[in-house]
C-alpha cells in the first residue's frame, strides 16, 4: 500500500483540489453547495484562505493529490477569533486510504501551533458516518445536531456538530 503525504497546499494544486470538490458537491452532502464553481472561484477561495493565515494542506499517494483539508473562521466575530472550522474533502478512489485520518491530524496540529484553541466540525448529514467516525476517532467530541437545516438532492439534511480542544483549550485564557 503506497504511503499518505501531507503537505502545504500551493496555486498549482487548486485544479486536483477542483476536481474532489466539484465532486463532493454534485454528488455528495459534505458540502451544500448545488453546483461546483469554478477554477478561478475555487483559486479565489484558496487565495483567501490563506491570504487570512489559516493552513491549508493537501494529501498524496504516488504524488497525485487524492485530498485537501483547510481551517477557517468558524465565526467572523471577535470573540470566535481562538477557533477554527475544519474542512476535509477525499477522493471517491482514496477514501479509506488514511488520507483523510493524516489530512486531519495535520490540520488539528497545525492550528494548535498557531495558537487556536478550539476546532468545529459541522458536518454535513448525520448520515456521514465515516466523517463523524474519522472525527471521534481524532478526540471530537459530539456537540448536537441541527435537524433538517438543508436542502439538496431532494431532501432535508442534518448538520452535526462536533469539537476539539487545541492547546491549552479553555483552561487558560488566550496570550
Amino acid at each position: 500500500m503506497s504511503q499518505v503525504r501531507v503537505r502545504a497546499a500551493s496555486p498549482e494544486d487548486v485544479p486536483a483540489i477542483l476536481e474532489i470538490y466539484a465532486k463532493a458537491v454534485s454528488k455528495g452532502l459534505a458540502s451544500w453547495e448545488y453546483d461546483p464553481p469554478d477554477q478561478s472561484e475555487m483559486m479565489r477561495r484558496f487565495e483567501a484562505i490563506r491570504g487570512a493565515g489559516y493552513p491549508y494542506l493537501v494529501a498524496e499517494i504516488d504524488g497525485r493529490v487524492v485530498g485537501y483539508s483547510y481551517a477557517s473562521a468558524y465565526r467572523t466575530r471577535p470573540g470566535y477569533r481562538y477557533c477554527v472550522e475544519n474542512s476535509v474533502y477525499v477522493s471517491t478512489g482514496a477514501q479509506r486510504s488514511g488520507a483523510g485520518r493524516a489530512l486531519l491530524s495535520a490540520l488539528v496540529e497545525a492550528c494548535a501551533r498557531a495558537g487556536y484553541r478550539q476546532m468545529v466540525a459541522v458536518i454535513g448529514d448525520s448520515g456521514n458516518a465515516a466523517s463523524i467516525r474519522l472525527h471521534r476517532a481524532l478526540g471530537f467530541t459530539f456537540c448536537g445536531t441541527i435537524h433538517g437545516i438543508g436542502w439538496k438532492h431532494g431532501r432535508w439534511l442534518d448538520s452535526v456538530l462536533m469539537q476539539k480542544s487545541l492547546g491549552e483549550g479553555d483552561n487558560t485564557p488566550p496570550v
